[in-house]
């Protein structure tokens, strides 16, 4: 009986074909409402003045949050496995509570 009840908590999760491929982005566009986080992921391409929004994803207040504290924690765990990521000519950028561990 208990192994059923955990069987219907678990969420299953549909990757279709076209989504799976995914699309390529190197700049982000986060702008907000009091209801709404909207995140345009665009391409920016050397020689091409126009970028061209690939996605759009939008969340709740409460699930961009969370999107903020799972995204902190794969990075930790990324720069604990492959070593720091370097952003040239740019210091990197932290929202409290999320530390970067570098203490000022």
């Amino acid at each position: 009986m208990s192994e059923n009840k955990n069987n219907q908590n678990q969420l299953q999760i549909e990757l279709p074909q076209q989504v799976a491929q995914g699309e390529y982005a190197n700049f982000a566009i986060i702008t907000h409402s009091s209801s709404d986080f909207i995140i345009d992921f665009a391409r920016v391409l050397p020689g091409v003045p126009k970028a061209q929004v690939k996605s759009r994803v939008i969340l709740a207040p409460e699930h961009a949050k969370r999107l903020l504290g799972a995204l902190q924690e794969n990075i930790v765990r990324y720069e604990h496995e492959f070593g720091a990521i370097k952003i040239p000519n740019q210091e990197p950028r932290t929202i409290a509570p999320f530390p970067t561990g570098k203490e000022n």
